[in-house]
């Protein structure tokens, strides 16, 4: 019933379509986004492509571990409908067939079993004036309301902001890490995908905003902070007025979090929860 099939076996017509008509449709299923991420990976399929499942593979100790590939969120199975028992089946091949470190299914995947949860935060689509009305914590209207000395821009991919991105990016201890986050960068400015909104003081560039954009939706990949300007609550002021500008047509994807702070903060523009499944070898991440 599930097969897999190597990167060289799988017909990418019938793949993308399956993508295109399914439920569960996101960005980093696509096989652009994986090329460009993984670099090795295959597929689950299910049929004759009624359902897909790519799964990235990571070698270390020269062994082949499933992992999800960096700047990743969520993989999982496409279908035209999300059917239980059909997950099932894919959790129960990969489960036996795979050595699994960590595997990220999609927020529209549902089994017959709970998995534990990762939080996913989204604005659909709105009306700005009643979103911020209804929707905004009182704090974070207060907070913006006293952020409004600063300046809004939109702006390119050159070497200040990729100064500010090294200088202030947090999370990527590894050289190789950022490497790859750079290589990302341009591959997503090659193809048109990329918005990159800042907030400044004094002309200075204190919060960057890097955005991913799709035909519905914006990705917040990342909300790029410079801590000495804190107090200036430029991260509050730069959502607002991207929602401001956007939230009427596309919906904002805060691409998610489990830190209690950063949670708080998308919350308090209205976001909604959206948890997406997983599973992970906490024996593993020990030694990783």
């Amino acid at each position: 019933m599930i097969r897999r099939l190597k990167y060289s076996q799988i017909d990418f017509k019938k793949y993308t379509e399956c993508l295109e008509n399914s439920v569960q449709r996101n960005w980093y299923s696509q096989k652009e986004i994986l090329d460009q991420l993984s670099g090795n990976w295959h597929i689950l399929v299910y049929k004759d492509y009624q359902a897909v499942m790519p799964i990235h593979i990571y070698k270390k100790f020269r062994i082949n571990f499933v992992h999800m590939p960096l700047f990743c969120q969520q993989l999982g199975i496409f279908s035209k409908t999300d059917d239980p028992k059909i997950n099932d089946a894919f959790l129960y091949f990969l489960k036996k067939n795979y050595t699994v470190f960590l595997y990220l299914f999609n927020q529209d995947n549902s089994f017959s079993t709970t998995l534990e949860k990762k939080k996913n935060y989204i604005i659909p689509i709105s009306d700005y004036a009643i979103l911020k009305r209804k929707k905004y914590f009182k704090g974070r209207k207060s907070t913006i309301k006293v952020s409004q000395h600063l300046t809004y821009k939109e702006i390119e991919f050159d070497e200040n902001t990729m100064r500010f991105f090294k200088n202030n990016f947090k999370g990527l201890s590894k050289e190789a890490d950022w490497i790859k986050l750079k290589m990302y960068i341009v591959f997503l400015l090659e193809n048109n995908v990329l918005k990159l909104c800042g907030a400044y003081f004094n002309d200075s560039l204190i919060n960057l905003a890097v955005l991913i954009k799709d035909k519905k939706q914006f990705s917040l990949l990342s909300l790029i902070n410079d801590e000495e300007y804190k107090a200036e609550n430029g991260a509050s002021f730069l959502i607002d007025r991207i929602l401001s500008l956007y939230i009427h047509e596309k919906s904002l994807n805060f691409m998610g979090s489990n830190i209690r702070g950063i949670e708080v903060f998308f919350k308090s523009f209205g976001a909604e929860l959206h948890e997406y499944g997983f599973i992970e070898n906490k024996f593993l991440k020990r030694f990783s």
